[in-house]
């Protein structure tokens, strides 16, 4: 074997192992998009296995403040039906209308104070305010990896590995801007 022919050899083992680099790192990013979901719907069973139990101790103190419990109620069910059919958007509405009743609940649960006092209603709302903030954590996780995932699948080179290998663009968890804003607690007490 000649110096020429060793030399096409080197060039095309560099080139076969270039290509296998960046499928693997293709590879990589779409387990991390996968495995980012996999821990909001994690957190997402969690809290709604958490939310009856917060929303049963409210209803022992708040009998007529029934529609707020109704909505939150709603928002879980909502939230639940978009987990089970992995959509996206759905489920980013289904977030904001989930988070802007639970603001209620515990704006409302301010009125009454041997509520507050309650030691099971004071545990359940911190375990949902914790879960509600890993939540966050785990969405922005999960955009960075979809952010990750589609940039390399567009980039040159690698976008002619990942159509070559089928590798999809995934949607990013979107909310509104109606759903982003803080709630006003003071006006929840003037309604």
């Amino acid at each position: 074997m000649g110096v020429f022919e060793f030399i096409i050899l080197a060039a095309i083992v560099t080139f076969i192992g270039y290509i296998i680099l960046i499928y693997n790192n293709l590879v990589s990013l779409k387990h991390n998009v996968g495995k980012a979901w996999a821990n909001i719907d994690v957190l997402l069973k969690q809290r709604h296995d958490e939310l009856p139990k917060l929303i049963e101790t409210c209803k022992q103190y708040m009998k007529h403040e029934q529609e707020t419990l109704e909505k939150v109620m709603l928002a879980r069910s909502s939230v639940a039906q978009a987990q089970q059919s992995g959509d996206i958007g759905a489920l980013g509405q289904a977030e904001g209308a989930l988070r802007l009743g639970l603001g209620n609940l515990f704006a409302v649960a301010e009125a009454y104070p041997e509520l507050k006092a309650n030691e099971t209603f004071q545990h359940l709302q911190l375990r949902i305010t914790g879960l509600e903030n890993t939540i966050a954590d785990r969405r922005e996780f999960y955009n960075e990896s979809v952010n990750n995932n589609n940039v390399r699948i567009e980039q040159f080179p690698d976008l002619i590995i990942a159509s070559l290998f089928s590798f999809k663009a995934h949607k990013l968890l979107k909310f509104s801007s109606e759903e982003k804003t803080d709630i006003n607690i003071k006006d929840l007490f003037n309604q």
